[in-house]
């Protein structure tokens, strides 16, 4: 066990072939000693995909943090006037979360925990994986980097021939950019080369 005493709102959206490489530093913050607060998505909660059940990875996020995951608006909407958490996570944070995100739609679970969380004036920390971060979410990206409290784990190009238009977030860089937004700053270089 570590030493970082911090409350960290760590939420799961649907980029499902990053789920295995995110749940490791799930499980390193833990390690460490955070206390995390588990928040899924509906597709997260509900979708069984050719990446494994639904409720097998909700089961392996429950056992990890050894708190119940939180999947409903209902839920998470006391994370902000209670003042639950230090900072907010989203990883893996989609293309779809990141643009509702930037205009303020609070329709799901994670992005009602991020606007909850935001009005205290904390940090939210985004890890991209989205196929469209250079396509028609590039504005919503824009809009992002130029908001107060919002903070981006560093991100690349993961496949310019085929997805040219594609960005990931780097995830060994997950825990040092959390550190930086807990500082209110921004890890830098934020786009980063592969």
């Amino acid at each position: 066990m570590g030493n970082l005493n911090v409350n960290v709102g760590f939420a799961f959206t649907g980029s499902f072939c990053t789920h295995g490489d995110v749940i490791k530093v799930l499980q390193d913050l833990v390690n460490e000693g955070a206390q995390v607060t588990p928040i899924v998505s509906e597709s997260v909660k509900n979708w069984d995909t050719r990446f494994g059940a639904a409720k097998d990875f909700l089961e392996k996020i429950q056992v990890i943090t050894g708190k119940k995951v939180l999947s409903s608006i209902v839920e998470v909407e006391p994370i902000g006037p209670k003042s639950l958490l230090d900072i907010m996570v989203v990883a893996p944070c989609t293309g779809n979360t990141m643009s509702k995100i930037a205009n303020g739609i609070t329709d799901t679970p994670v992005t009602m925990a991020v606007k909850s969380h935001l009005r205290n004036q904390k940090p939210a920390l985004l890890s991209l994986a989205t196929n469209d971060a250079l396509g028609g979410s590039s504005k919503n990206l824009g809009v992002l980097m130029n908001s107060k409290n919002i903070y981006f784990v560093p991100f690349y190009q993961d496949d310019p021939t085929k997805k040219p238009n594609s960005m990931i977030a780097s995830l060994e860089l997950l825990k040092p950019a959390l550190y930086k937004a807990l500082e209110g700053k921004q890890i830098e270089p934020v786009v980063i080369s592969r």
